[in-house]
């Protein structure tokens, strides 16, 4: 049984590919996907619990920072 994150990375890993063949940068191609990812999340959540979710990524941007889950 697949992952939601299997399930996901499969995708972009093939959407990445097709788009190098097609001369489509990777973060070109991110930001459609996000555009996508918000079209979905507009469909049953409300805004502020969206911009709430995007927030936390925003502030875990940098992989060695640390995060607010984690304990001191």
């Amino acid at each position: 049984m697949s992952s939601a994150f299997d399930i996901s990375t499969k995708f972009m890993q093939a959407a990445l590919a097709e788009g190098a063949e097609n001369k489509i940068p990777a973060d070109v191609l991110a930001r459609a996907f996000l555009e996508r990812v918000l079209e979905v999340y507009r469909q049953g959540r409300a805004i502020d619990d969206i911009a709430s979710e995007l927030s936390f990524h925003i502030d875990n941007l940098d992989p060695d920072g640390d995060h607010m889950f984690m304990r001191p």
